[in-house]
């Protein structure tokens, strides 16, 4: 099982990194990059401030920022008032915003009807399901870890101290997920 799991986490990436390029691509077509085109769709909903933008694309906020500043500045996006925080503008689409994602979005629609050819789609409903599940498994360890980790510097019995040997917290964590 656990060997099968290492090969799907080796597949996952490669195809992440394909994926990663295909965008690229897409948005290239339009004149922006992959991570304008994933801010620009974050934000096509609702305006949000960055750092909720930053943790829902999973990546770190400064890096946000710099792009919805380049969004902002070329007319994309701007920002408005929070009226939840004074000091946390939210970044919302501009028309023009909005027309660059909705040219992006039909070039991907276009793609993706392309890259599914010949996959069925019960299996893509599957495979998504599958990793949805893998992915709150995974969270869950990693929030398992972490606890593990602070209640070790909190008692001082982590490794540093000799009471715990390598191993014992990821056993310990990795109980605590669901069957």
């Amino acid at each position: 099982m656990a060997e099968e799991l290492a090969l799907l986490v080796a597949d996952v990436f490669e195809a992440a990194g394909a994926l990663r390029r295909a965008g690229e691509a897409l948005a290239g077509a339009e004149g922006q990059t992959q991570a304008r085109w994933q801010l620009m769709s974050v934000v096509s909903e609702e305006s949000l401030p960055v750092a909720r933008a930053a943790r829902r694309l999973g990546v770190a906020r400064q890096g946000v920022q710099r792009i919805a500043n380049e969004l902002v500045r070329d007319g994309l996006a701007e920002f408005r008032d929070n009226p939840d925080h004074r000091t946390s503008s939210m970044l919302a689409l501009t028309p023009s915003g909005r027309g660059a994602l909705e040219a992006i979005t039909a070039r991907a629609e276009a793609a993706h009807r392309v890259m599914g050819e010949g996959i069925v789609q019960a299996d893509l409903a599957t495979l998504r399901a599958l990793l949805r599940r893998l992915t709150e498994q995974t969270d869950q360890w990693a929030a398992a870890e972490a606890a593990a980790a602070a209640a070790e510097a909190g008692t001082g019995t982590g490794a540093e101290a000799g009471g715990a040997k390598r191993g014992t917290r990821s056993r310990a964590a990795t109980d605590r997920l669901p069957e």
